[in-house]
């Protein structure tokens, strides 16, 4: 099983593609699976570190399960165990959540993101009693806790993490952006659990706690400034690191206003992440699901923007790369 250590570099977030009209009521076979496998070939091809699918931005709470199945067998079909690939299992209650992550496991994932049964708020004894549950359901299996407060209503705070790495010690890793709380909460948890931040994000949290940030992810925009961004990061160098953060600040600043005021951004997450990723050129997310498939002109227009800068950022980080390996080559021939 992957343990915390294993968890580095970049892990691409996908979409769930969606064929023409999926944002109908009555569509069944949502799913674009060509343009699903073509997306994992690409994500590995350019150096992803491992994937996830299936979280608020893969519609995990707006694709039926029978779309959900053919989703992941071709994720998982294609990925063939190249890279780790946790798939989200969330859902309303434990009984689906098992029926889930027994699927992903068969087909062969490394391990699932998980948050918390989306309809009741929790307390933290129910918290910890529904992780402690699935790890021991799972006991060779990896779990990447989901640690979105506002979608599942709880604060994943010190004490939860405090508690989880004993109760339920498949947990490796999370998807995490409480800065506030992260050098408390990596101190508690001894370095069993890896905390895995947005990339526009990784720079500031290396800052604050150094040997936190081993691993980030990102949209699927193109990992390649995000795979540029960790090299820094992991081997130290300042300068760099800062030269790269910048560069993604810029790309995602047309949406920077909208991201912070969680009021606002949780009303039109998946809508600004499936439009900024599509308008980036990297991937055709398809039409968004009902029924969040609604988003005021202005924002649209920003994420478009955001879109179109990150795939200048992707073409200038593929461009660095390719100059470097050729100014290699050239070292080496003389």
């Amino acid at each position: 099983m992957i343990d915390a250590k294993d968890i580095k570099g970049v892990y691409g977030i996908m979409p769930t593609p969606a064929k023409e009209g999926a944002h109908r009521w009555d569509a069944i076979d949502t799913v674009d699976l060509d343009e699903t496998a073509r997306l994992v070939e690409q994500l590995i091809a350019d150096g992803v570190d491992g994937i996830i699918a299936l979280g608020t931005m893969g519609e995990c709470a707006t694709t039926s399960w029978e779309d959900c199945e053919k989703f992941v067998d071709c994720v998982l079909s294609t990925t063939r165990r190249r890279v780790p690939t946790f798939i989200g299992a969330t859902a309303l209650g434990t009984h689906e959540i098992i029926k889930r992550i027994r699927f992903a496991k068969e087909r062969g994932a490394t391990g699932t993101l998980l948050g918390i049964p989306m309809w009741q708020p929790v307390t933290l004894e129910v918290a910890i009693d529904f992780y402690s549950t699935i790890s021991k359901a799972f006991s060779d299996f990896a779990i990447m806790v989901y640690a979105h407060t506002r979608a599942f209503r709880f604060d994943f705070g010190v004490e939860f993490w405090r508690r989880i790495t004993a109760e339920a010690p498949t947990v490796t890793s999370t998807k995490f952006s409480n800065r506030k709380i992260l050098n408390e909460s990596a101190a508690v948890t001894q370095g069993k659990v890896s905390f895995v931040f947005p990339v526009n994000r990784s720079y500031e949290v290396a800052q604050l706690a150094p040997e936190a940030p081993t691993a980030c992810w990102v949209t699927s925009v193109g990992p390649q400034p995000a795979n540029a961004l960790m090299k820094a990061i992991l081997s130290g160098d300042r300068a760099d690191s800062e030269r790269i953060a910048k560069d993604i600040e810029w790309a995602f600043d047309p949406v920077h206003e909208i991201i912070q005021k969680k009021e606002i951004f949780d009303f039109y997450n998946i809508q600004l992440e499936k439009i900024t990723m599509t308008s980036s050129g990297y991937c055709n997310a398809g039409p968004i699901r009902p029924p969040y498939n609604h988003i005021p002109e202005d924002y649209l227009a920003r994420a478009r923007e955001s879109g179109r800068r990150l795939a200048e950022l992707r073409k200038k980080y593929t461009g660095e790369r390719a100059g470097h390996r050729s100014a290699t080559s050239e070292a080496h021939v003389v």
